[in-house]
């Protein structure tokens, strides 16, 4: 399914400047393109920005991690990543490199996403099966595109078409709200829901299915606190009974466990022409120095996520590699590298593991959703709805599997606490712990605690890029206190 293909007829949206969002198919009519032109490399074409630099590498991490109390920059003092230091220490401002490289790649997929549906419909030959399909799949894409946005800067530009008249175009520099976002992102995954296929095989795993679309929509209602929707989206997911957690946590990382019974959805880096995965998301966090220098070194665990582990929790083993140790495959040594920890989660094996000899283009699947999320989300949601004694079944099938006893907590605050912790100890470097703590209502509390500068009322969201707004000619309204 993965294939590394860029066609011309697909707008890159670096900004909201009008000649970016009318580029048009270039060399043939659209009639000419619907007629001949091959509809699923228009669908691939939106896939591909999945693997870009600017969609899910560097600045990425640093916003949805190095952020958070769960890692620290790491690297060394002298290599600030740019803005990682300053993402760190919250000391960054609207000006700081990742913000914009995060809006340029969101942005780009929810534009390529558009322009497949604009050109989708028009193939006559394509069975309208197939063409429902991919619909449902690019809705389900652009869904996850607006739901990053929306998490990081609130209300932003909707886009739900190719803007071509100057109308549509001059409301590409104006944003809706945060509420308007969240509307099309459900509207978006309640359709791709009634249409994507239960499973794949073969080379289409990595597609979204009925189950990741649902999912996706759970977590939607979870961040706007839609309890009983996160509750009927998540029982549906664990009727399907598609779905299990992986016996071995370890296994989750490592290609053995990629496409597993716990995973709902996944990028599939895999692709051999040529092969490449997500641009250099292992390296930056691989280890740096030593005999076998293989990284940047950044997104270290920090001591507090460390201390946070309950005693033989077998998660901890698979998530933070020490130094001097020997990885799970024998063939590596982090002695004499820089720093004393780093994310295990992002280790890529040379020897037992597909590696293709290029750090940069390791094909490591990057897990989005998976079974064990789905089990702490209906737990949250049934404990906000006061069934309690339902949150903790589900709760402890978790724990199980951490090697954990259940907790026999009864109180709703203390079970609100415990799945929360939970989160945080099952999703550690899944980049979600900066945005659960946002909306837990508790993110400048715990954050300043870690020694970061948080400022509530202006943290509550990042900064929409100062060069976005210069383009729109001040039309994009800055978030807040920046």
């Amino acid at each position: 399914m993965k294939k590394i293909l860029y066609f011309s007829f697909l707008i890159s949206m670096l900004s909201c400047q009008p000649e970016f969002l009318e580029e048009s198919i270039r060399n043939q009519s659209p009639i000419d393109f619907a007629n001949n032109g091959n509809p699923s490399e228009i669908v691939t074409a939106v896939y591909n920005n999945l693997y870009t630099w600017e969609q899910h590498s560097f600045a990425w991490i640093g916003i949805s991690s190095i952020t958070s109390d769960d890692a620290d920059k790491g690297s060394v003092a002298s290599d600030l990543g740019t803005d990682k230091h300053d993402l760190d220490n919250w000391t960054f401002t609207p000006s700081s490199i990742s913000f914009n490289d995060i809006w340029i790649g969101n942005f780009r997929g929810i534009a390529r996403a558009n322009q497949a549906l604009k050109y989708l419909p028009e193939f006559a030959a394509l069975a309208p099966q197939i063409k429902s399909r991919y619909i449902a799949e690019v809705k389900f894409l652009r869904a996850y595109h607006y739901f990053n946005l929306v998490r990081m800067f609130g209300g932003v530009p909707k886009l739900e078409k190719v803007p071509i008249s100057p109308e549509e175009i001059a409301s590409a520099n104006v944003r809706s709200t945060r509420e308007e976002i969240y509307s099309l992102i459900e509207a978006d995954l309640q359709e791709a829901s009634a249409i994507l296929p239960n499973s794949y095989t073969g080379a289409d795993l990595g597609r979204p299915t009925k189950w990741s679309a649902k999912g996706l929509l759970a977590k939607v209602s979870m961040y706007q606190k839609k309890w009983l929707n996160v509750i009927s989206n998540c029982d549906e997911i664990i009727r399907s009974q598609q779905f299990d957690l992986l016996d071995d946590y370890a296994k989750i990382w490592r290609e053995v466990g990629e496409f597993s019974t716990e995973s709902v959805w996944e990028i599939n880096a895999k692709g051999d022409d040529p092969s490449k995965g997500i641009q250099q998301y292992n390296e930056v966090q691989s280890p740096r120095g030593g005999s076998n220098d293989r990284g940047w070194g950044f997104n270290v665990p920090s001591q507090n996520l460390i201390q946070s582990y309950e005693l033989n929790d077998k998660r901890k083993a698979a998530t933070i590699l020490n130094v001097p140790q020997t990885t799970w495959d024998g063939s590596y040594t982090t002695e004499g590298t820089v720093g004393p920890f780093y994310n295990y989660k992002a280790f890529v094996s040379r020897t037992q593991e597909t590696w293709n000899g290029n750090n940069s283009q390791t094909n490591k699947n990057l897990r989005i959703l998976r079974y064990a999320e789905i089990l702490l989300m209906k737990a949250e949601a049934e404990n906000e709805m006061g069934n309690s004694m339902e949150a903790l079944i589900s709760l402890n099938l978790v724990r199980k599997r951490a090697g954990l006893q259940d907790t026999s907590a009864q109180l709703q605050n203390e079970i609100q606490q415990l799945i929360w912790n939970e989160r945080r100890i099952e999703l550690a470097f899944e980049h979600d712990r900066t945005f659960d703590l946002r909306r837990q209502g508790r993110a400048g509390v715990v954050l300043r605690a870690h020694g970061k500068n948080y400022i509530d009322g202006k943290h509550d969201l990042f900064p929409i890029p100062q060069i976005q707004i210069d383009l729109s000619n001040g039309k994009l309204i800055q978030n807040p206190l920046y």
